[in-house]
């Protein structure tokens, strides 16, 4: 079963705790001529993240960031080289330059310290879901209860943030783990990103999943090191032209299966 796992990623960069040791990093601004000077754009994607990113049953990587790493690539006229990330691993990446850009990133005043971002490229938000027969309402309905969420994500900040001093959050090492957790019974919640939720309340009839209720909208952008204005502006200058020519509104249906929001 492929299920889009959140991460929050949309839909996310680890914890505040884990930039701290890059907030002291050098400066590197000279990605763009980096870039334009070996011909590649290399982009930090996740690979387990439907719809954003999957390897597909053609054994090739498929989905929203797949695409939008191509069209930002084919815009700066070089190719794209996708670099597989995970949620804890990604800010090391674009800090010692292993990828130039990272997609699915919400934006935050703790990443803004070491990351620039683009304008929002992908409309993403985060959400508790649950079974129907379990009454939760609010952040006070929590407590006592199990959550699973995947480590070091958005969503993990997000709910920690939240919950009770009683309620119990289950870490796991991917976000697949998170939704294997929920659905076979381990944990009562889960927190995802709104399109994995619509996603598995489709394919888990029998246990009834619905949304219980948003904790906060964090739209994905571009992130770029901190400095890297010539590279930053590139990038917008490529979102702006997928959002004016349609691409946006395409891929969001293709992959969110609703399309672009107009106010984004």
């Amino acid at each position: 079963m492929t299920i889009r796992v959140s991460s929050l990623a949309r839909r996310f960069l680890v914890a505040a705790a884990l930039t701290a040791p890059f907030l002291s990093a050098p400066v590197h601004a000279d990605a763009l001529d980096t870039v334009q000077k070996s011909g590649v754009l290399r982009v930090g994607v996740f690979m387990d993240y439907p719809p954003f990113g999957s390897i597909g049953t053609d054994m090739k990587p498929q989905g929203y960031d797949i695409d939008m790493a191509d069209y930002l690539a084919k815009a700066m006229k070089v190719k794209v080289e996708l670099v597989p990330i995970t949620g804890e691993n990604r800010m090391a990446y674009i800090a010692t330059h292993k990828a130039d850009i990272l997609l699915s990133v919400g934006q935050t005043p703790e990443r803004e310290k070491v990351l620039d971002f683009s304008r929002p490229y992908a409309p993403y938000y985060l959400a508790v879901f649950g079974p129907k027969s379990l009454s939760v309402k609010n952040e006070k309905d929590l407590a006592g209860k199990t959550i699973s969420v995947a480590r070091g994500t958005l969503e993990d900040l997000s709910i920690t943030k939240v919950a009770p001093p009683d309620a119990t959050i289950k870490r796991f090492d991917d976000p697949n783990g998170a939704i294997s957790a929920f659905l076979s019974g381990q944990v009562q919640l889960m927190v995802v990103g709104n399109d994995v939720g619509a996603t598995i309340i489709a394919r888990n009839p029998p246990i009834a999943p619905e949304q219980k209720f948003e904790l906060f909208s964090s739209p994905d952008h571009v992130a770029v090191n901190k400095g890297e204005t010539a590279l930053l502006k590139e990038i917008d200058v490529a979102v702006l032209k997928a959002k004016t020519d349609g691409t946006l509104n395409k891929l969001s249906t293709k992959w969110l299966k609703a399309p672009y929001p107009s106010d984004l």
